[in-house]
């Protein structure tokens, strides 16, 4: 990672370190922090609630901390909180709504990772990602007969059934660019498909029960989620704390054996990219090694915070959302182009699934 941007971050890493209780008292360098950059740095990273913890944090250790700011902080956690409760019941909702079509279903990631967050203000929702027990056709057909042309990919369809929460249904959790750990992938997903649909858990305030994936499921597929993303538009610091508190759930849960998971991240491809994650989530959260699940990968972990400094949360600070179809598609190799020698099997792999799926899609409609 560049000097410059290392020496800049630190700081910023200090007070999110902070903010999730990983250091005791407020560190020094937090008082040298521009207020207005520090909060530009959080919501690029989509961590404004994380943020506000740690401002409460500092007011109740007698920091002096303006009033503006504190203000600034709290309106959008309490923002955050709101969101939360609205993608509760719209989850509880849609789950009422599939199984009365017949559909078991389960919600990936989203409010199943809200509930290992310390409050509601902590993490800023998204859509709503759901896996639907379903074969593609039958799953189209339900969305039809609400959405008579919705946007489909490969691994999910948009159904826009509300206009204050997204919706993704899915035929698969997520896949892989490389035919073969994708076809490994989607086995050991199928292999596993029954009990996360009956795997329930109860949402905050009584609103309802929700079926959200084991933690040995999710430390494999969130994984499958940030190799994706990193390699279609990039991750942010979000998704890796998504990820922190999601180990330390796992691990204090004792409810994997670490060599169960070790063998599943070799077989699928996944293990040195594990390792950059790692390391990761040392450098800017203060992952514990007690807590990890390989070995750290130095090299490829600076490669990962550097995409993750410059991207921010889903890359889209890069900008190559905002050009044209086919300027997007030679810009897209352009930059995965550098991960070829971290992990060519995906790298040389994308741009020939991003071709096909191209096709794919046009068939399909």
């Amino acid at each position: 990672m560049d000097v410059k941007i290392e020496k800049i971050c630190t700081k910023y890493f200090d007070f999110i370190r902070f903010c999730i209780g990983g250091t005791v008292s407020v560190p020094k360098s937090v008082g040298e922090n521009d207020w207005d950059a520090l909060f530009s740095f959080m919501k690029k990273q989509a961590l404004l609630g994380v943020g506000f913890r740690g401002v409460e944090r500092m007011k109740a250790e007698g920091v002096a901390v303006p009033r503006e700011v504190v203000l600034k902080w709290f309106a959008v956690s309490e923002q955050i909180r709101m969101r939360n409760e609205v993608v509760d019941r719209r989850c509880v909702e849609l789950v009422r709504m599939l199984k009365e079509a017949g559909f078991d279903s389960c919600i990936l990631k989203g409010q199943g990772n809200a509930l290992m967050y310390p409050d509601k203000r902590v993490r800023a929702s998204g859509d709503i990602d759901i896996w639907v027990d379903g074969t593609r056709e039958e799953v189209m057909d339900f969305v039809k007969k609400t959405v008579p042309h919705p946007n489909m990919r490969f691994h999910h369809v948009d159904y826009p059934i509300w206009d204050d929460v997204p919706v993704e249904v899915h035929f698969m959790p997520s896949y892989m660019n490389c035919v073969v750990y994708n076809h490994r992938l989607q086995h050991w997903f199928k292999a596993r498909k029954d009990e996360q649909m009956t795997h329930f858990v109860d949402l905050p305030d009584g609103v309802g029960r929700i079926p959200v994936l084991t933690l040995e499921f999710s430390l494999v597929h969130q994984l499958t989620h940030l190799w994706h993303h990193l390699f279609e538009e990039g991750v942010g610091l979000r998704q890796m704390m998504d990820y922190y508190y999601l180990l330390r759930k796992a691990k204090n849960g004792l409810e994997f054996r670490d060599e169960s998971i070790e063998c599943a991240l070799r077989h699928l491809g996944l293990y040195k990219f594990a390792g950059a994650v790692m390391w990761v989530l040392h450098e800017v959260f203060g992952l514990e090694e007690k807590y990890y699940i390989v070995p750290p990968d130095e090299w490829r972990g600076e490669l990962l915070l550097g995409e993750i400094i410059k991207g921010g949360n889903f890359g889209q600070s890069l900008g190559i959302s905002n050009h044209s179809t086919g300027i997007k598609y030679f810009l897209k190799i352009k930059r995965n182009m550098r991960f070829v020698r971290a992990y060519p099997a995906e790298a040389l792999s994308e741009p020939i699934f991003r071709t096909w799926h191209f096709f794919w899609r046009l068939s399909h409609k």
